[in-house]
């Protein structure tokens, strides 16, 4: 018995299923995109200054030198004790007991100087107290 053979069929894909689902794709992605409306105005927008506009009343700032001496809010202090600066940061700390102590002290400023102003916010019922530091590459660049 002789069989024929028959001739093998080559595989097809069909791209038209393909086609459609990516059209689909397309047109959703074209309908959800949202397109900026800004560009419809032509507009200058107001210049100004940054650091003018900065206003921070519930900050104290409480600057200590090497040597142990106080700037409350950039205004010298005579007095070096902790009750004059208790009443001099009451006075300073115009949100009330919101208020926030920044202390700048200096590299070499004695600890002692930096926990008085501590105490002396303490005394005066401020319980926010943070430290500013300078970063290292800004210290460089002067």
């Amino acid at each position: 018995m002789k069989f024929r053979s028959r001739p093998r069929e080559e595989p097809e894909i069909n791209l038209i299923p393909f086609i459609d689902v990516l059209l689909v794709v397309v047109i959703f992605l074209m309908l959800s995109t949202t397109y900026s409306k800004f560009t419809e105005l032509q507009i200058k927008l107001p210049m100004a200054d940054t650091q003018a506009q900065r206003d921070h009343p519930k900050e104290v700032n409480v600057g200590v030198s090497s040597d142990g001496r106080y700037v409350v809010n950039q205004v010298p202090m005579a007095g070096r004790s902790a009750e004059e600066l208790a009443s001099v940061l009451r006075q300073a700390a115009t949100a009330g007991k919101d208020s926030v102590v920044i202390i700048h002290a200096d590299a070499s400023a004695a600890h002692q100087s930096v926990i008085t102003v501590m105490e002396a916010a303490r005394r005066a019922g401020l319980s926010q107290i943070t430290f500013a530091a300078q970063s290292t590459d800004s210290a460089g660049a002067r």
